[in-house]
C-alpha cells in the first residue's frame, strides 16, 4: 500500500536518547527487507521507508537533511541521486554481499561509508551451485518433471553425466569461488579457475588459465562466482559460451549481469551448450520464456544465501554494522 510521506516514518520505536545522549539516527531503508530485520532497526532507530513514500520530492524537502543511514539490499542498492539527496548520509549498510546495486563512486564523493556482509553467505551460495551443478548434469528437475507426469511407466528414464572426473572451471576464485572448489574435489572433479592472477593460497593442482576462454575451453563446467558491475558486464558472451561447447554446462550463482542471456539462449536453444543452472538473471525476476522451456536449464529464483541459518546471520551483521556506525564509527564490514 503506497502512504503519503508524512506517515512513511515509524513511530513505534522508542526514541529516548541512546548512551551516547543524541536521540535515535534517521535510516532511511530503501526496499523491504526480511521481517525480523526490519523489526530490529525500527526499534533501535526512526525508521523511513522509501518504497512506500508517494510523494519523493515531498518526503526529501521535510526528512533529507535529518537522514543519517541508508539500509539497503543488493537488490535494491542506492543510486547517485538518492545519495546526493540526503546532505546528512553517513553510511548505507546493505544485506548482501553485492554492492554493484549502489553507486559507490558518489558513495566515496560524498564520503559515505558502504557495508554488505561477506563470508556469512560463502557456504550457502557454494552448496547452490554445486546444487544446480548435479542438478543439471544428472537432470535432476527434468527426470522429476518425467515421474510426474507418470511416463516412468512407459519409457526408460533419460541419462545424466557424472561429475566425478570432469573438471569444475571457476570464475573469480574468491572466498565464495574457494568454497565451490573444495565441494567439487568432494565429487571428484578437478579445478581450473581464473583470476587476475595466481592464487598463492591455494592447492598446487588448481589449474590457473590465463583468461576466460581458456578456462571455457579448459572446462567441463564454468561456475561464475565474480562481482557484478562494469568490470564484469556480459563478461560471459557468445565466444566464452562457443568455447566451454556442446557438452559443457554453465552455473551461475554471481550476477545476471555477468552473462549475455541472449547469446546464452541462442546457444542452448541450437545445441551449442549442454546445460545451464542459472540462479540469477539479467532482469530480475523476469526469466526469458526461452529459458523455462527448456529441459536442459535449472532455474532457481535468486537463492544463494536463502537459508534460515545465513539470513539470520546477514541480519546480525547488518545490524552490528548500523549500530557500529552510529556507536562507536566503526562498522565490522566496510567495503574497501
Amino acid at each position: 500500500m503506497q502512504i503519503a510521506a508524512s506517515d512513511a516514518v515509524n513511530e513505534n520505536a522508542d526514541f529516548r536518547q541512546n548512551d551516547t545522549g543524541r536521540a535515535p539516527a534517521d535510516v532511511l531503508i530503501v526496499g523491504p527487507l526480511l521481517p525480523e530485520l526490519m523489526q530490529r532497526i525500527e526499534a533501535k532507530y526512526r525508521v523511513h521507508r522509501w518504497w512506500e513514500i508517494t510523494d519523493t520530492a515531498s518526503f526529501l524537502k521535510a526528512h533529507a537533511g535529518a537522514i543519517r543511514g541508508i539500509a539497503t539490499s543488493g537488490r535494491h542498492g542506492a543510486t547517485r541521486a538518492l545519495i546526493e539527496s540526503l546532505p546528512a548520509l553517513e553510511v548505507i549498510v546493505s544485506f548482501g554481499v553485492g554492492v554493484d546495486p549502489i553507486d559507490m563512486e558518489a558513495a566515496r564523493q560524498h564520503d559515505v561509508v558502504v557495508t554488505n556482509t561477506p563470508g556469512v553467505l560463502d557456504e550457502c551460495v557454494a552448496d547452490t551451485a554445486l546444487a544446480l551443478m548435479l542438478a543439471v548434469s544428472r537432470r535432476i528437475c527434468e527426470l522429476d518433471r518425467f515421474v510426474r507426469a507418470g511416463r516412468w511407466r512407459t519409457e526408460t528414464p533419460p541419462m545424466g553425466r557424472k561429475l566425478g572426473g570432469r573438471r569444475c572451471g571457476i570464475l573469480g576464485l574468491g572466498n565464495i569461488g574457494r568454497q565451490i572448489a573444495r565441494r567439487a574435489e568432494a565429487f571428484g572433479m578437478d579445478i581450473a579457475y581464473h583470476n587476475r592472477s595466481p592464487r598463492q593460497d591455494v592447492p598446487s593442482h588448481y589449474m590457473y588459465c590465463e583468461d576466460i576462454h581458456a578456462l571455457a575451453r579448459a572446462s567441463d563446467v564454468l561456475v561464475l562466482a565474480v562481482p557484478g558491475g562494469s568490470g564484469t558486464l556480459r563478461v560471459v558472451d557468445e565466444s566464452v559460451i562457443d568455447a566451454l561447447g556442446p557438452q559443457g554446462i554453465l552455473v551461475n550463482v554471481a550476477r545476471g549481469s555477468v552473462v549475455d542471456q541472449d547469446a546464452l539462449v541462442c546457444a542452448l536453444r541450437e545445441g551449442r551448450l549442454g546445460g545451464a543452472g542459472l540462479d540469477v538473471f539479467e532482469n530480475e525476476p523476469e526469466v526469458p520464456d526461452a529459458l523455462c522451456a527448456m529441459d536442459q536449464v535449472v532455474l532457481a529464483p535468486h537463492i544463494g544465501s536463502s537459508t534460515v541459518e545465513t539470513r539470520q546471520a546477514m541480519a546480525d551483521l547488518v545490524m552490528a554494522n548500523l549500530d557500529g556506525w552510529f556507536e562507536k564509527r566503526r562498522p565490522l564490514t566496510p567495503v574497501a
